[in-house]
């Protein structure tokens, strides 16, 4: 597949890192492709990946967001038409929502005309680039309305390692996702038990 990331923070170089080892043609989308953090990256990654988020759209027919919630507004005037593509919402709406919008699956599924899914955010950088435990891989987790989407993220997600991605339902169910990411930040981080665990659903 050719990914376009917007955003490369943590979340998103695991994510680059992960799908080009899987063969995937990824792209780095930003507004200064040659700043400190980006350069940084480009050392694990190629410089050749980089390219302003206009170009690395048009080139891409997937596209995944990593980005503050807030940035969606300036992003959404970059996209131009998205029609036929896949958008993948990795955010986290949890300290700050985009307002007039609960999360940035809901400001795309509003303002593209994309198919939209939420994966890739409820859980750690480090479970991006190593999500086995034990040898068994760890579970991913999706929602949203576009059945095409979903197939996509799951793919995805098997390309990085995971075990297997689970679908949450439809889009009423974004913001349960969210929460869920809420509470795997509630025990990484704020309950400091480290950000060395990870869910998995097992069954009897």
């Amino acid at each position: 597949m050719n990914i376009a990331i917007i955003g490369s923070g943590n979340v998103g170089g695991a994510l680059a890192q992960q799908w080009i080892k899987a063969g995937h043609n990824v792209l780095i989308g930003a507004q200064f492709p040659l700043s400190e953090k980006n350069i940084a990256l480009a050392t694990k990654i190629g410089e050749d990946r980089f390219a302003v988020i206009e170009n690395a759209v048009k080139q891409c027919e997937v596209i995944l967001i990593a980005t503050p919630p807030e940035a969606i507004f300036e992003i959404l005037q970059k996209l131009g038409d998205a029609s036929g593509k896949i958008i993948i919402d990795a955010t986290n709406a949890i300290m700050k929502t985009p307002e007039p919008y609960k999360t940035v699956y809901h400001a795309l599924a509003d303002k593209t005309n994309a198919e939209v899914v939420k994966c890739f955010n409820t859980t750690g950088f480090e479970n991006m680039l190593n999500p086995l435990y034990k040898g068994e891989g760890i579970d991913m987790f999706m929602a949203g309305d576009s059945e095409n989407a979903k197939e996509v993220a799951k793919k995805l997600a098997l390309d990085c390692g995971f075990g297997s991605c689970i679908d949450f339902g439809k889009s009423d169910k974004v913001e349960l996702l969210e929460k869920f990411a809420l509470s795997w930040i509630n025990l990484a981080i704020m309950q400091e038990m480290g950000r060395d665990l990870a869910f998995k659903i097992i069954r009897r």
